[in-house]
């Protein structure tokens, strides 16, 4: 799925309705609903950059353990 806007240009864009932009003008400036600004807000409110940096360092961490584990995992013959 590709994503219309980067994880960072999400966080400027919730900074900005932070510091006083209303959400309408948000919304209609970078064309999106209502909606989908709140679920921005929800997954990315009150994140810094640093601290989007680290989720995805651990997402990408897990990732690659899972990946080793299931070299070595034996395989059961059904």
């Amino acid at each position: 799925m590709k994503k219309r806007f980067t994880d960072e240009q999400i966080i400027a864009m919730l900074k900005e309705q932070e510091a006083g932009e209303k959400t309408a003008d948000l919304c209609r400036r970078y064309r999106i609903s209502q909606g989908t600004f709140y679920k921005y807000k929800s997954k990315y409110g009150g994140m810094h950059c640093t601290a989007r940096y680290r989720a995805a360092m651990s997402r990408e961490w897990n990732r690659q353990t899972r990946r080793g584990c299931e070299r070595w995992r034996p395989r059961i013959a059904s």
